[in-house]
């Protein structure tokens, strides 16, 4: 009676969650649209002053200071500035609902080397999740899977969609992996002692994921055989996918570019890097990336400067290594991506450096800045008007955002309700 009821529950919450989707994914760009006067912030590190932007069949055609020349519908956007969509780097955005519910979590499969598992057939494009993200002005995400040592397929999305199949950008475009740890908490239900120590099997954890790679190499060289995660590895070894390992530790790190080297990898991306600061010369020289998590959290060793997560990018960044903000495979804190890069401009970087963190690194990582990361002529119009500073919450109050020129809508169950209440409190303006 008990399993009934709670299954009653989810089919109730599933149900309720279907009633209230999001709002109609916006139909294509049928007709030109022009902004004017407002101030482009490009991503690429530079500003158009007055600028006036045309974007026709999703497209932008113009981007220029000043300019008198229009197109279709005019959008006075003086005062107002007007920023590249923003790019969230490794969420579980749309795959998992409420973390409480179980049956609404499909972020994660059984098996340790599981790279055939793709995360875009479980994206949920109607998740009342990640319509909050877009009145923030984050407007495409890579989507990735989760558990095990190998977990699955990444992919980009675009996040105004009916489905996952209209939602992909790019699909399948890396492989998540977890590093071992060289440190391993001591699990007392095993009658460990608690506290941190050495993982004893951090060498044995290592090569095993040393001769899968070797095999998933070896594999079809006259096999006839079908081997589902070998076969889902053949990107990685011809270049088309890229290859993101979660490392923290110094020691990781430098095993993991280690790793790359012997199997001439070269498309592979760090992933957490919490101590990549110690070995930025060894991570330039091997031309590895660095997705960073949230940077709005406390230093993981006491030891460690206060602020050391604030200004972790920077020291990256200065150093010359390629750095995106991502987010540990969290779903539900992704709307705020553009404050933490805001986050980022007190300690050093500029606005302009902090905003590449969120759309032209993470567009050039995953292989898409022909298209889309920087407001320039040819690539797509996925771009918003904010009506300030939108890496300041105090600023980021968006009036308009296209995906691909696509005109679509800022609401969701959270502005829903902030009317709602405003109007009950008699703060309706």
């Amino acid at each position: 009676m008990k399993t009934l009821q709670q299954l009653l529950v989810a089919v109730v919450f599933l149900l309720g969650a279907t009633a209230s989707a999001q709002q109609t994914p916006a139909s294509a760009q049928a007709a030109a649209y022009t902004i004017t006067g407002a101030t482009a912030h490009v991503g690429n590190g530079t500003v158009v002053e007055n600028a006036t932007i045309v974007f026709e069949n999703g497209k932008i055609s113009t981007i220029q200071s000043g300019g008198t020349v229009t197109k279709g519908e005019v959008i006075n956007a003086t005062g107002k500035h007007v920023y590249p969509g923003f790019i969230a780097t490794n969420t579980t955005l749309g795959l998992v609902e409420a973390a409480a519910v179980r049956q609404s979590n499909d972020d994660d499969e059984i098996g340790e080397l599981i790279p055939h598992v793709r995360g875009i057939i479980a994206y949920n494009a109607e998740s009342k999740v990640v319509e909050s993200m877009r009145p923030n002005g984050v407007l495409m995400a890579q989507i990735r899977p989760v558990g095990g040592t190998i977990s699955g397929s990444s992919s980009l999305v675009q996040l105004d969609a009916w489905n996952w199949e209209d939602a992909a950008y790019k699909t399948d475009e890396g492989i998540f992996m977890e590093w071992p740890r060289t440190m391993r908490r001591g699990r007392w239900w095993l009658g460990e002692e608690p506290g941190y120590k050495p993982n004893k099997d951090y060498s044995k954890d290592v090569n095993e994921i040393k001769t899968f790679f070797k095999n998933s190499r070896a594999y079809g060289k006259g096999n006839t055989s079908k081997n589902l995660p070998f076969e889902a590895m053949r990107g990685v070894f011809d270049g088309t996918q890229n290859v993101y390992v979660s490392a923290n530790d110094q020691k990781q790190i430098l095993d993991v570019i280690a790793f790359a080297k012997e199997m001439n990898l070269t498309n592979v991306v760090l992933v957490g890097g919490y101590q990549s600061y110690k070995v930025t010369a060894e991570l330039v020289a091997a031309n590895m990336p660095v997705i960073l998590q949230r940077v709005q959290e406390l230093p993981s060793m006491e030891d460690h400067d206060y602020d050391l997560p604030y200004k972790l990018p920077k020291l990256l960044t200065d150093a010359g290594v390629t750095v995106a903000l991502g987010y540990d495979s969290e779903y539900w804190q992704v709307r705020n991506l553009p404050f933490y890069a805001g986050q980022v401009t007190q300690f050093g970087m500029s606005d302009e450096d902090a905003l590449k963190m969120i759309t032209m690194n993470p567009a050039k990582i995953m292989g898409v800045s022909n298209t889309v990361g920087t407001l320039e002529v040819g690539k797509d119009a996925t771009l918003f008007i904010s009506e300030g500073n939108a890496l300041d919450m105090r600023g980021n109050i968006l009036s308009r955002a296209f995906i691909q020129g696509r005109d679509i809508s800022l609401e969701s169950h959270q502005t829903k309700l902030a009317k709602r209440y405003a109007e009950k409190y008699g703060q309706k303006e």
